[in-house]
């Protein structure tokens, strides 16, 4: 029996003053309604989050309070004032910032620099706008050092500038698009200690997140869209994560654990004292020793930038080791091409869906066959079978839940989580025996992620070999049989994932446990 707990959307207290309130807010486009007949009413001074799956018209909201799209029906009220937005900077005038999911900060440049880019005339460029930048991160407990240079600072860095940046130019409502997406959990804990002291300071953040457990632990309230309307208000107290989920998808939902063991002896892939040169001397990979069973799920974790992008790109055939030796089932692809490692069985699903998964003004049909265009069905003899390429692409969509009115449609006209499971549809539908999964649900909703998790935990029952690098613990934890932490190119720690914590994880994927010093200084 469903654990949903059905509620209808119900305004904020009547007597609060509402920094932002949008009323019968309807968009459309050709063949899809994105928003229908949305209502919410956003608290001044609140924590207020909105979640929904993929495609519920989350993004087409925010682009409209924010500006950049108008409404076809609907009215927008800031402050208790009616406003018509036409554009971002209209946004910024009535006092609304936001900070996307994907940073834009120029690495190059120091922090004032980025900051005042294109906002110059606010207080110059010299030491009245670094007077200014310090106020703000004194104020609002941001730690920014206006002369740091991008490029030297981590993820969590980088956040705080995005947020500064929005400040800076007066924003007292601020919408955050998957902040905590890159984090680990101790610059998660960071973050919502700003927010918080920014909604101290009287300001209201509008809180956009897949990951529902942070929005029960910051949010002060929760709209919830379904497939383009408001389905439910919740406050935190009420709810759970698994509740909440459900309250999303209109169904329940399976869990990311993993059943019991089907870890085999036999090996699948096997890396054996990898090395990879980055720029100048510097190893970005060094020596690493991974082996994979049938049957295995072995996940990476790690902070971004440690050696993950190259680790994939090695066994992928996209790069070609500086030492050490790719086996695959005790065959040598160190020297493979990418198509040879992709005919011998080796499935993949990127990191970044458009630059190496996507060709995203190619219709679906085309992007279905992409990686696999030399084997059945797609292929007859030295050309491609269109309309057998076709009905195989209907039934990945069919089998894989791949919302769209079309398999001739564009794949840009598809939102981030259907052009995922597109991907992940292709790379199963050709049973590959082993799966080289980067960020398999990043950016999707949690009813995509539980179908994810269960198509590869499917898939490691039926023996095949998975290399799963998240940056979510929680899936780490409970698809892997194995954790394994990179940090700056070297594995530096294992864990058993019954008996580890997300903070235990986290320590070692920063070097805060000292693991990291201990394995340098072994090496030397």
């Amino acid at each position: 029996m469903s654990s949903v707990v059905e509620s209808t959307p119900s305004p904020a207290d009547a007597d609060a003053p509402l920094a932002v309130e949008l009323s019968g807010i309807t968009k459309r486009f050709p063949g899809v309604v994105a928003n229908s007949d949305i209502q919410l009413k956003v608290r001044k001074g609140t924590i207020h989050a909105i979640v929904g799956e993929n495609g519920a018209g989350k993004s087409t909201l925010m682009k409209i309070l924010y500006g950049v799209q108008a409404p076809d029906e609907g009215t927008i009220a800031i402050n208790g004032e009616p406003i018509t937005l036409r554009s971002p900077t209209d946004a910024i005038r009535a006092g609304i910032g936001m900070v996307f999911q994907h940073f834009m900060l120029a690495d190059n440049l120091t922090v004032l620099e980025n900051v005042v880019l294109g906002a110059e005339k606010l207080h110059g460029i010299g030491d009245a706008a670094r007077a200014e930048i310090r106020r703000l991160s004194t104020e609002y407990g941001l730690a920014v050092e206006p002369d740091d240079v991008v490029a030297d600072l981590g993820v969590g860095d980088r956040q705080r500038i995005e947020i500064l940046k929005v400040l800076y130019r007066g924003a007292k409502i601020l919408i955050l698009d998957e902040p905590t997406a890159v984090l680990v959990p101790q610059e998660v804990t960071e973050l919502f200690g700003h927010l918080r002291e920014l909604k101290s300071e009287g300001l209201t953040v509008i809180f956009i997140s897949h990951k529902l457990d942070e929005v029960l632990a910051v949010a002060d309230d929760i709209t919830v869209i379904r497939r383009g309307t408001t389905v439910a208000e919740v406050e935190p107290g009420t709810v759970t994560a698994r509740q909440l989920a459900e309250l999303m998808v209109g169904s329940e939902l399976p869990s990311a654990q993993t059943e019991e063991s089907t870890v085999t002896d036999t090996v699948m892939l096997e890396l054996s004292g990898v090395e990879l040169a980055g720029s100048g001397r510097a190893l970005v990979l060094d020596g690493i020793n991974l082996t994979i069973h049938a049957g295995e799920i072995l996940g990476i974790a790690g902070v971004e930038g440690n050696g993950q992008a190259e680790l994939v790109e090695v066994i992928m055939g996209m790069r070609r080791p500086t030492a050490g030796r790719v086996l695959l089932e005790g065959s040598d692809i160190t020297e493979a091409s990418v198509r040879e490692i992709r005919e011998a069985g080796v499935g993949y699903i990127p990191e970044d869906r458009h630059r190496h998964g996507l060709l995203l003004e190619a219709p679906l049909w085309e992007n279905a066959i992409l990686g696999h265009q030399t084997q059945p069905p797609n292929t007859n003899g030295m050309l491609i079978a269109a309309a057998a390429a076709k009905a195989n692409t209907q039934r990945i969509v069919d089998a894989f839940d791949v919302r769209t009115p079309s398999i001739l449609v564009t794949a840009g006209s598809l939102s981030g989580g259907n052009q995922q499971k597109l991907i992940i549809g292709r790379e199963m539908s050709q049973s590959p025996r082993v799966l080289v999964a980067a960020h398999p649900t990043r950016g999707v909703d949690v009813g995509a992620q539980a179908a994810i998790w269960d198509l590869i935990k499917a898939a490691r029952r039926e023996g095949m070999a998975v290399l799963l690098i998240s940056a979510d613990l929680e899936e780490l934890v409970g698809l892997s049989d194995t954790i394994k932490v990179i940090l700056r190119g070297r594995i530096v720690a294992e864990f058993d994932p019954d008996n580890v914590t997300r903070e235990q994880l986290g320590a070692a994927m920063t070097g805060a446990d000292g693991t990291a010093d201990e394995q340098m200084e072994a090496g030397r």
